[in-house]
């Protein structure tokens, strides 16, 4: 993804998180994206509202503005946070507020090294600013990326149960700001953490024939919004049109490019 850089928020108020929108499913009164909803993700830069006529866009926490989120609110549209909440990025407004003590190893993405996500009393007031600001910006939603450091080399001995508590603290810092919390990638946690998440978003599940592992969102109701990068539409969209997937090919830089299924 592009190099982000902090923008000055604006003041509308989000919409009422009670509001009917396409691709919604009644549940209380958090946003639960049904089965299916198509989607448009763009992390690369500022976002192109008009890249893609969706109900849901998932984009860049920092890079875009409030105004940003209402004009896609004002077209109908569902707007999902990006905040990386399993490393650290140099790039980021907020860089100095982490000590370096929670400070890992290389991650593979350029100016980002893994977090001890086993210190979450160091780690929550972090995380809970950041979505206070996605919930200022009038987003709907957050998709916390880089939630299973435990199957990496990170340069700390991370276990299945730190994770898992990280993930579920992720989810409740989520809720408790009225947002809806998606599950990134993690398949192997899936049924201990499919109730305290809203929607998936996976990467690459075709690939690695690993999509059925993520039916049971979809068999809760809950919409799983899924990427290819390397595999034409025609070899994995048959399969996910059969588990009522959120499927397309996008580049790995995450622009506006989007094939969808």
């Amino acid at each position: 993804m592009g190099t982000p850089t902090s923008r000055a928020p604006g003041s509308p108020s989000p919409p009422s998180s009670s509001s009917s929108r396409p691709g919604d499913a009644p549940r209380g009164t958090r946003w639960t994206p049904r089965p299916g909803t198509p989607w448009q993700w763009q992390l690369d830069g500022r976002v192109d509202p008009t890249a893609a006529d969706v109900p849901v866009y998932d984009i860049d926490g920092f890079e875009n503005t409030a105004a940003d989120v209402a004009r896609l609110h004002r077209d109908g549209r569902r707007v999902i946070c990006y905040i990386n909440v399993g490393a650290w990025e140099e790039y980021r407004p907020d860089r100095d507020d982490f000590p370096r003590s929670v400070l890992g190893g290389p991650n593979g993405w350029r100016g980002e090294r893994w977090l001890d996500i086993r210190r979450l009393s160091v780690l929550r007031p972090i995380m809970e600013r950041r979505f206070d600001m996605c919930r200022a910006k009038g987003f709907d939603a957050v998709e916390p990326d880089l939630v299973e450091g435990y199957a990496h080399d990170t340069g700390f001995p991370l276990t299945a149960g730190d994770q898992l508590r990280y993930n579920r603290m992720i989810a409740d810092i989520a809720h408790a700001r009225g947002l809806s919390v998606g599950l990134k990638n993690d398949l192997a946690q899936i049924p201990q953490l499919l109730p305290h998440f809203d929607f998936a978003v996976n990467e690459e599940c075709a690939r690695y024939d690993e999509c059925d592992r993520l039916s049971a969102f979809t068999e809760a109701g809950k919409a799983v919004f899924h990427v290819e990068y390397d595999r034409p539409t025609a070899d994995f969209c048959p399969r996910s049109r059969r588990l009522q997937l959120s499927s397309m090919l996008k580049r790995p830089e995450l622009g506006t490019w989007r094939d969808a299924c």
